[in-house]
């Protein structure tokens, strides 16, 4: 029997969604994807469950990536951010809380969290979490005992307790917050930065090592206004627009037809409590 290449197509979404959530980089979820079809050819005959075989597959290989790819992070230049992702309406489905639940496991904070986890412990988190697989389906795709996955989301859940982001502001404020911490950036008003920011804000810029970034995490509202100014003034020109990445409301800057950096923000209250800059070019080629 051969491959049906049709149902695999279709069944791509799902299998980007977890494997972007385990592995945090667009462009490597995808050949990860590619290399799980390519498993599935040289099997041969399609299997009786051509999904659930397929999510086994790419779970396995996510987690062998995930163990090589902890090694590379730790030679990163400067922070290291997930690559942004375009999310929005087509993401929704019919489900409210099922959309939400997605949307906010697809968020940057979520994700740098995640990045707290071993390779199997992310993996069975997210199966279990964000993806309701029961244990016996995680034990077969993770190769682990149930009981051994049980408590493994144990630990994993008390360790990312209390930090699943939640942005407190209306997709609508967000943007006007977005635009607002933008204009006040070109226009040089520190003042009105540092009004924007809460007390223990952060701002993480990637740059890969490739172009330049703040090596460094920027803490507090008065280096973080500083530094905001002081980058407008060194870019000016870039033309912003709003788009949605990773669930929330966000900027891509650009220069020409260049896409110089994406912006996203978590917002606390009415408040900036982070801004995630990326800069990398890698991270950037698929938007």
């Amino acid at each position: 029997m051969t491959l049906d290449a049709d149902a695999f197509a279709a069944d791509r979404p799902r299998l980007f969604a977890i494997a972007y959530r385990m592995v945090g980089v667009a462009a490597d979820a995808e050949e990860l994807i590619q290399e799980t079809w390519l498993r599935l050819q040289e099997r041969g005959a399609e299997p009786d469950d051509l999904g659930a075989y397929s999510t086994r597959v790419l779970t396995r290989l996510c987690i062998d990536h995930m163990r090589s790819a902890r090694v590379r992070r730790e030679s990163y230049v400067g922070p290291w951010l997930p690559e942004p992702l375009r999310t929005g309406s087509s993401d929704r489905g019919g489900d409210p809380e099922r959309a939400l639940a997605m949307a906010q496991s697809a968020q940057i904070a979520f994700l740098l969290v995640l990045e707290r986890l071993g390779p199997v412990e992310r993996a069975v988190f997210l199966l279990r979490e964000v993806f309701d697989y029961d244990y016996a389906a995680i034990s077969d795709l993770v190769g682990k005992r149930e009981d051994a996955c049980r408590q493994v989301a144990r630990r994993a859940r008390e360790r990312v307790r209390g930090a699943r982001p939640v942005t407190s502001a209306e997709p609508g404020a967000h943007a006007a917050l977005l635009g607002a911490f933008f204009a006040a950036a070109a226009g040089g008003d520190a003042a009105a930065l540092e009004s924007m920011l809460t007390d223990d804000a952060v701002l993480l810029s990637d740059g890969g090592g490739v172009v330049t970034a703040a090596l460094r995490p920027i803490l507090g509202p008065v280096h973080i206004a500083r530094f905001a100014v002081g980058t407008s003034r060194k870019n000016v020109g870039l033309r912003p627009e709003v788009a949605t990445l990773n669930g929330h409301t966000a900027l891509l800057l650009w220069r020409d037809d260049a896409l110089y950096s994406t912006v996203q923000f978590d917002i606390r209250g009415e408040r900036i409590q982070a801004i995630y800059i990326v800069r990398n070019p890698a991270k950037l080629r698929r938007l």
